[in-house]
């Protein structure tokens, strides 16, 4: 990652949002001590990005020509991060956690082999256009038809979009291969608002004194959010509701909840929360905690995957 994205060429995109007032008056973010609520989940963890060049699309393969090797195996790199980032996640938050992981392209046969609770998507790297377009279609009757819940992050996030009729446009409303290089990208911690506090994705952030939500988020509706993408959904797929929005992307968190679906995704990357945790002080986050609120929704939706699978069984 470059150390400075640049959202124009005068605005640097990598410098953190100061909070909003009165928050920025209070130097403290409250201390919670990370406890595993959930007692049993079985979560199929799904890798969204490219392999081999069996995964590619025919302009893939041109474009990068003798960089097709180095390309995949920068994919692999970032899938092992991604990828462990997630379990992390799942371990973290579950007693007795069981994971399997696939690859998107394989996600039908690893729901119906695994029987998952819930499903997490990874996000992705390239644009959706450098894909085997079989490979998308596949993935498309899967996520159109499930009835295991789903989180989709970030790439996972655009793929299950774009499944349900969305295009994925850059973040200046334009075609992907239209603005390949050096377009807009959001970058490092950002506020986004809250649209639907009453989504049980939030739940506790009608409790003022629970201590579960920062105060910016149960006083103001904020979530501080870590962001690392240049492409967005054009729109919000029929059939899901937005749950959170920002100025630079409008779609930031959707869900849908119809026709025995449950499929929450997000546009950034909530995953984060325990990487930051886990670095040392010497390297750490001025506000560690600040990142938990990725992680209570992680928590939320594995606790409304186990009620969603429980309730398909009856």
């Amino acid at each position: 990652m470059a150390e400075e994205i640049l959202l124009n060429e005068n605005i640097p995109i990598d410098k953190q949002e100061p909070l909003p007032f009165p928050f920025n008056q209070r130097a403290f973010c409250r201390y919670e001590p990370i406890e595993k609520r959930i007692e049993r989940a079985r979560v199929l963890i799904v890798d969204d990005l490219l392999r081999d060049e069996g995964d590619l699309s025919e302009l893939a393969v041109k474009e990068w020509g003798r960089n097709t090797k180095s390309n995949l195996q920068r994919e692999r790199e970032i899938a092992v991060l991604a990828l462990d980032n997630i379990r992390n996640n799942v371990s973290r938050l579950v007693r007795h956690p069981e994971m399997m992981v696939t690859h998107f392209s394989e996600i039908a046969r690893a729901e119906k082999d695994f029987r998952p609770d819930a499903i997490v998507l990874s996000g992705t790297l390239r644009d959706f256009d450098y894909y085997n377009p079989a490979n998308l279609e596949t993935f498309r009757d899967f996520i159109l038809k499930t009835r295991s819940a789903v989180l989709g992050i970030c790439g996972g996030h655009q793929l299950v979009g774009m499944s349900f009729g969305a295009r994925v446009i850059t973040l200046d409303h334009m075609e992907q291969h239209e603005h390949r290089e050096g377009r807009p990208f959001e970058y490092q911690y950002r506020f986004i608002r809250i649209t639907d506090p009453d989504d049980p994705i939030f739940d506790g952030i009608h409790d003022t004194h629970s201590g579960i939500w920062q105060d910016y988020t149960t006083e103001a509706r904020i979530l501080r959010v870590w962001q690392n993408h240049g492409l967005q959904l054009d729109q919000i797929p029929e059939g899901f509701k937005l749950l959170a929005t920002a100025y630079l992307c409008r779609n930031q968190m959707m869900v849908k909840r119809a026709d025995g679906q449950l499929i929450y995704t997000v546009q950034f990357h909530l995953e984060k929360s325990f990487e930051d945790w886990d670095k040392t002080r010497a390297t750490r986050w001025e506000h560690p905690n600040e990142s938990r609120d990725g992680r209570i929704i992680f928590e939320n939706f594995l606790r409304e995957s186990i009620k969603h699978a429980e309730a398909g069984k009856s």
